[in-house]
């Protein structure tokens, strides 16, 4: 695997939250996180199915409890695993998955039409506008 395609060490990925970071792809600049499933990590864009504006990783890890990434936004659970929605008002839909590899205990990102930009978010404004109440009361 090639230097552009490198994320990060599997240890770094925290075992009960995400860790964030930023591709390039065609469309510009795209944010994914990257969570553990069991004995494994696993990557998804980072939005939720609801509202698409809404980050899940706001910049200092989702929340993950019980093997599910919580939006925060409007309390949508994800299975970790597969990304499926199994509450809230995105029920029944899935996260989008980002295609990475882990070798030798090096994370990668292996789908074709991106290419690893950095650790963090893209530092592009994305987000809800202040008119939407979250599921933290804010």
């Amino acid at each position: 695997m090639d230097d552009d395609r490198h994320v990060v060490s599997l240890d770094e990925v925290p075992a009960d939250g995400t860790l964030l970071f930023t591709v390039r792809g065609d469309e510009g600049l795209e944010e994914v996180v990257l969570v553990r499933a069991n004995d494994e990590v696993v990557a998804y864009k980072n939005y939720c199915q609801h509202w698409t504006d809404v980050r899940l990783d706001k910049g200092s890890g989702a929340l993950v409890r019980n093997g599910e990434l919580v939006c925060q936004k409007h309390a949508a659970t994800f299975e970790t695993g597969s990304g499926y929605c199994n509450f809230g008002p995105c029920e029944g839909s899935y996260l989008d998955a980002v295609e990475i590899d882990v070798v030798d205990g090096e994370v990668f990102v292996v789908e074709d039409d991106y290419a690893f930009e950095r650790l963090g978010s893209s530092g592009e404004q994305t987000g809800s506008s202040g008119s939407r109440i979250d599921f933290t009361g804010t």
